[in-house]
């Protein structure tokens, strides 16, 4: 009998990209949990409309019965959880939409499986923002909880719930610290896609000699570990399958949760240098000028990026910089994607499209 997985937030990012990882991986039917909306925004998953083995049922993650009755029917054997509000700088201005979203939806969820399928394996995405105001670097499984957020400190009370349901009725249950990950379906909101997106815009309003709007951006020098989430599909994978490792064995049996990362950082300054050079805008002919706000970034005469106040965070994470030597160690994770490979990715795809 073939294995069943519901996942979350399959139209966004990370969902879309496991439901390809899962259908190409193993033989286990995907059962794709959304929210009935009255526009519906379903473009990382068109592609999978005529797959036997992915369906679509309606799941709100922030009703309770709702939760409870999905998996009660069903009775997954594994149970990923991608929905949530992902986006730290909206988190200030919906603080209890986060919470709601990010933590009281898991608490939901382990309810549910404890009552209807103990022996399902749970994954919730985790935040590498969990660690915010950082006391060392790199960061890795033992740095202590220190969000600057309110999006932050929503994934630090899921990771607490994740553990009491791990440790008081003995689910498999791990929420992995996941440091920024990105690719071609990641949302616009973002500060990479935005970048890249805007790149692509502007070349191709650059090589018709037409006049262009510069890309606008917030604090340029705040340090990312970026990776291709693509490659963290395979992670979470092994993080849900852990007596597939002798470290399983060595933990007494007890799953263990796991940093996800690049294992390197580098500043949205270096992204959007990376971005122009890969679209043709030499770096010899481009150019920072002015500090803080007052900064800008040439090619020659044209203007590029300019930076506003505007995108500044109330509170901000100067530097993320993931250490997933465990991951690598005790699961055999082995990401493929470099910091050049992801941007030219991107890069590319959003040339593609801006040209199409």
């Amino acid at each position: 009998m073939m294995k069943k997985v519901i996942i979350t937030g399959v139209t966004g990012q990370d969902g879309s990209n496991m439901i390809d990882y899962l259908l190409r991986e193993t033989d286990h039917i995907i059962i794709g949990g959304v929210r009935r909306l009255s526009v519906k925004n379903h473009q990382n998953i068109e592609h999978l409309k005529n797959e036997d083995r992915f369906f679509l049922i309606d799941l709100d993650v922030t009703d309770a019965q709702n939760t409870d009755e999905v998996i009660a029917e069903h009775k997954p054997d594994y149970f990923i959880n991608f929905a949530a509000n992902s986006f730290v700088g909206t988190s200030w201005k919906m603080p209890t939409q986060h919470m709601e979203t990010n933590a009281l939806a898991v608490l939901h969820q382990l309810e549910a499986i404890k009552r209807h399928c103990p022996d399902c394996r749970y994954y919730n995405a985790g935040s590498s923002e969990e660690f915010g105001d950082v006391v060392e670097t790199p960061q890795s499984e033992k740095h202590p909880l220190r969000p600057r957020s309110p999006y932050g400190a929503s994934k630090c009370s899921a990771r607490h719930l994740v553990k009491v349901y791990r440790d008081s009725y003995d689910l498999y249950a791990v929420q992995g610290w996941l440091f920024n990950h990105e690719g071609t379906r990641r949302g616009e909101e973002f500060v990479t896609r935005k970048i890249t997106k805007n790149v692509a815009r502007i070349s191709c309003e650059y090589s018709k000699e037409k006049t262009f709007e510069p890309l606008i951006l917030g604090n340029v020098d705040s340090k990312r570990d970026w990776s291709d989430s693509e490659d963290f599909m395979d992670g979470i994978w092994r993080m849900l399958n852990q007596d597939n490792f002798d470290s399983y064995i060595d933990n007494n049996y007890k799953p263990k949760e796991y940093v996800l990362s690049s294992d390197e950082t580098h500043t949205i300054r270096e992204f959007v240098e990376e971005a122009f050079h890969i679209a043709g805008f030499h770096r010899s002919m481009c150019r920072w000028e002015g500090k803080g706000v007052h900064e800008k970034y040439y090619h020659g005469e044209d203007l590029l990026v300019q930076i506003s106040d505007k995108f500044y965070r109330p509170a901000e994470v100067d530097l993320l910089y993931g250490d997933s030597s465990k991951a690598r160690s005790d699961l055999q994770w082995n990401p493929q994607t470099s910091f050049t490979g992801l941007v030219t990715k991107m890069v590319k795809h959003d040339l593609g499209l801006a040209k199409s």
